[in-house]
């Protein structure tokens, strides 16, 4: 199958979910993450929320007014699938997460190549199916990170989860630096990541558009280094522009100017 990697991160992600929330004591389910207004049990009832909605099931009534944090429609979807759950036991809560994930990895098991290629709706606009699943990974992933904070039992967790996450922010650098920054031509962007997997990606910027160059001699107008775990954790909006560049493992190289705005604008998730 030409998408097995994918469904293999979700089985781990979801399995590791599972196994690191099972054991632990009722009042654990109230542990605050770092996604604002949410608790563990509200991180579970959001992944499972979506599964549903991915399989037709339809999405609860929202009572009141929309929290803060809600800016936009899949944040509202999102919300009512969470409050829904807000007076369910936590162990309830994850079981029916154990069940839809297993529903999900069968259906993606059964999906043939034409299914995984087709173009439809997703958090970000109309993309193949597998793009969408890809999605779910780092999201899923990400989750399983906020979790573990929220448990005071902080790992980044390596295997084909972690390697989609930092691939899928390495692709956006070129979008942070052209459209976001909105730097001139000749410039030059370096960022080093350091740790498991560890690379260097140089931005250029050529003719008004940013993109990926392989080498270049001059000496980049802005060059950070930083472990691939903070780089994620700012690209996920989990630690701050300032906590992300004051950070002991951080180092700015060049325009600080311009590494404040590459901070500000590292984030893209949803």
């Amino acid at each position: 199958m030409a998408y097995e990697w994918i469904i293999d991160a979700l089985d781990t992600t979801w399995g590791s979910i599972d196994r690191l929330v099972r054991p632990q004591p009722p009042e654990s389910y109230d542990a605050l993450t770092p996604c604002p207004g949410w608790s563990m049990k509200d991180v579970l009832s959001h992944l499972v929320g979506f599964e549903k909605m991915l399989h037709g099931e339809p999405v609860p009534a929202h009572r009141g007014e929309w929290p803060h944090y809600v800016h936009n429609p899949i944040g509202e979807f999102n919300e009512a699938f969470v409050q829904a759950n807000r007076d369910r036991p936590g162990i309830d809560v994850l079981d029916d997460l154990r069940g839809q994930c297993a529903r999900s990895i069968a259906a993606l098991r059964a999906l043939d190549d034409a299914g995984w290629e087709k173009v439809g709706w997703s958090p970000e606009g109309e993309r193949p199916y597998h793009r969408f699943q890809e999605t779910r990974v780092v999201d899923s992933w990400i989750h399983l990170q906020d979790i573990r904070d929220a448990l005071l039992q902080p790992e980044d967790d390596h295997g084909p989860g972690e390697e989609i996450v930092v691939n899928r922010f390495e692709s956006t650098l070129p979008f942070i630096v052209g459209k976001r920054m909105k730097s001139p031509d000749s410039t030059l962007v370096r960022v080093n990541l350091s740790g498991r997997l560890a690379r260097s990606v140089l931005i250029g910027v050529v003719d008004g558009r940013a993109l990926a160059l392989s080498d270049s001699a001059d000496t980049p107008t802005l060059e950070i280094t930083t472990p691939v775990a903070l780089f994620w954790r700012r690209a996920a909006g989990r630690i701050s522009a300032v906590a992300f560049l004051a950070a002991s493992a951080t180092d700015v190289r060049g325009d600080h100017v311009m590494a404040s705005a590459f901070a500000d604008a590292l984030v893209t998730m949803i």
